[in-house]
């Protein structure tokens, strides 16, 4: 194992997850995987890294006031059963399924992010975001795919924030680093127990991912709100098809 490559992606992972609140585990298994990384290890290992550097990218969230804090708090009462249920299940599918199912999770979700919201979109939105019973079932089943794909969720629980209930794009990352460093304890407890994680791989990855969220945290601050989801969006679909490409031919 090239642990340098690690590294380096926990480097590149990092400022993406600081950067949209989104994207850490997501991203990190379908790189691991293609570093030479095992499919099962792929998945789990960047669990450890995603604690601390949702705590860190939240702290910086909070105080620029990018923090729904009542969504965050139904996005976490409804991912932590979701989580566990979902990390469960993940011992009965094998690992490249998960990869490949990784891959078509990233691909569809920023497809959704490309087209633009229908008129009225915004009062549907804020009229979602009132229905504590809606929120607590999108984020419960959130939560077990999160679990199922060993991530943080926030790969899902952005847009969720952002397209379904309306949030911006910076407030969604906040609300997510929020979400994300709560839901990763089930999903990483689970998966620990499971033998799914490989404690040097995560050491070395979380050895860049934490410091390359805060600078991606840093430069979210700056960037203009439409143009961070189009940038995100365009993000997850050309990186999914590229991973899709590569994972259906074996190349």
């Amino acid at each position: 194992m090239n642990y340098f490559e690690v590294l380096l992606a926990g480097l590149g992972v990092g400022v993406v997850f600081g950067m949209f609140g989104a994207g850490g585990s997501a991203f990190a298994t379908p790189i691991l995987a293609l570093i030479g990384v095992p499919g099962v290890i792929a998945v789990a290992s960047p669990l450890p890294a995603m604690l601390p550097a949702s705590v860190a990218g939240a702290r910086r969230y909070l105080k620029s006031g990018n923090l729904d804090k009542r969504i965050a708090k139904l996005a976490v009462i409804g991912g932590v059963p979701g989580t566990v249920i979902g990390a469960l299940v993940s011992r009965l599918v094998s690992g490249q399924y998960l990869l490949v199912l990784s891959g078509v999770m990233l691909l569809v979700v920023g497809v959704r992010m490309l087209i633009p919201d229908a008129e009225g979109h915004e009062d549907r939105s804020a009229s979602r975001r009132e229905r504590s019973g809606l929120v607590l079932g999108a984020t419960f089943l959130v939560g077990f795919l999160t679990g199922l794909l060993a991530n943080g969720g926030g790969f899902l629980l952005v847009p969720l924030f952002v397209v379904v209930l309306g949030l911006t794009t910076g407030k969604a990352a906040g609300t997510s680093m929020v979400a994300v460093g709560v839901l990763t304890i089930p999903t990483l407890i689970t998966h620990w127990a499971l033998g799914h994680i490989d404690w040097r791989i995560a050491l070395v990855f979380a050895v860049g991912v934490v410091p390359a969220s805060l600078l991606g945290a840093r430069i979210s601050s700056v960037m203009p709100a439409a143009k961070a989801r189009m940038a995100f969006a365009t993000l997850l679909v050309v990186f999914a098809v590229w991973f899709l490409i590569r994972k259906l031919t074996g190349a």
